[in-house]
């Protein structure tokens, strides 16, 4: 059980992060800017990056590949299902227009439902998560061709 504690308590993090970055553009009237979302990525990677990070210094020697990359997927996974959530809350009963504007910045002619655009949301980050999580894992991975530190 405390294995999974671990990337659960960070992607909670790692989703509230995001939701909280959402709220603040929606401030704005930023969040259906797309440029954006790429700050989503570096939230998303520095959740990932301490979670595996954190579940090394806790592994001390027996840190091994495997679970810091199931450390890092689980904790993006959870972010981006929590955060797909929201997203689907958001655009029905919080500003029930926001897909029609979204759309709009694609000047396009668009029937697509909110539960494509949440399937869509969903992917994109269950892609980064698999993206960054291999990103982290390079650089905190123990390496056999250099001695280690003890």
């Amino acid at each position: 059980m405390r294995k999974i504690a671990l990337p659960v308590r960070f992607g909670i993090v790692m989703s509230a992060l995001l939701m909280a970055f959402f709220l603040i553009l929606s401030l704005f009237g930023l969040h259906t800017n797309p440029a954006f979302s790429f700050l989503n990525g570096v939230i998303m990677g520095f959740g990932i990056y301490e979670t595996i990070k954190y579940y090394k210094l806790e592994q001390g020697k027996n840190f091994t590949y495997t679970g810091g990359f199931t450390v890092g997927l689980v904790s993006g996974f959870i972010a981006s299902i929590l955060f797909t959530a929201f997203f689907l809350l958001y655009a029905t009963e919080i500003d029930p227009l926001f897909l029609e504007k979204l759309l709009n910045v694609f000047k396009g002619d668009y029937s697509v439902g909110v539960g494509l655009v949440a399937f869509v949301v969903a992917i994109m980050g269950f892609a980064t998560t698999v993206v960054l999580t291999l990103t982290c894992m390079q650089l905190l991975k123990n390496s056999n061709n250099m001695p280690q530190n003890a």
